[in-house]
């Protein structure tokens, strides 16, 4: 158990223990900060949703939806620098930050109110990846606000999804990986409230991406006030 962390971790600022507790639950994955656990999950459900599994899971499928299965030790490493690489390079690396990307997608969706943005790169990947057009085909439905940020690669992509499209050609749009949901002003700003969530990485080399997550609310305004006046 604590090998295949390891090997996930192996190159970012988390440390993997193992420890046997004479009582307690089996197999518990716990998160500690400053000698203070702030998050634990069983085994088997973090095996399920990240270990055991790829990408391609949340690019071509939509059973995150089903089993409401983000693990609160991966979701609370907010605040905490990655620098991940995606496939060939690595197999496991990038999965985080796919993971995180879909727990703020299904945060809006379950809030069905707010406004929601994310960056593409390109715009056709909407079309070709199922799960991912699934889930913006939801978000168009409901009543989050919706931005897409993209390359036109293909001038029939996302024609289909009611989402407010911004594409362009600048270095931004080639570079930056966002994902961010601030829930209507009126509720609840606090992380146990399913408030305000934001990825934000930069590709530093092919794809090489380095960011973080945060729940912080002032930072997830800057990041939306950057997003709406540099895209």
């Amino acid at each position: 158990m604590a090998n295949l962390l390891s090997r996930v971790f192996e190159n970012q600022s988390v440390t993997v223990a193992e420890r046997h507790i004479p009582e307690g639950a089996d197999n518990l994955i716990c998160l500690i900060e400053n000698g203070e656990v702030i998050a634990t999950s069983p085994f088997w459900p973090l095996a399920q949703s990240f270990l055991m599994v790829n990408s391609d899971r949340y690019r071509t499928g939509t059973q995150q939806s089903n089993i409401g299965n983000f693990p609160d030790v991966l979701t609370g490493l907010d605040e905490v620098e990655f620098t991940v690489c995606g496939f060939p390079q690595s197999n496991k690396e990038k999965l985080l930050s796919v993971l995180i990307s879909r727990f703020i997608e299904y945060r809006a969706l379950e809030s069905e109110a707010g406004t929601f943005h994310a960056t593409f790169q390109r715009l056709s990947r909407l079309d070709d990846e199922y799960g991912t057009k699934q889930i913006y085909e939801w978000l168009g439905e409901s009543d989050v606000e919706t931005h897409v940020y993209g390359i036109r690669d293909d001038p029939t992509a996302v024609k289909d999804i009611d989402v407010t499209i911004h594409n362009g050609s600048s270095l931004a749009y080639h570079r930056s990986w966002v994902v961010l949901f601030q829930p209507p002003a009126e509720r609840c700003t606090e992380r146990d409230c399913d408030g305000p969530v934001a990825l934000v990485a930069v590709e530093i080399d092919d794809n090489v991406w380095r960011g973080l997550w945060t729940y912080d609310a002032d930072r997830v305004s800057r990041l939306k006030s950057h997003l709406t006046h540099v895209f």
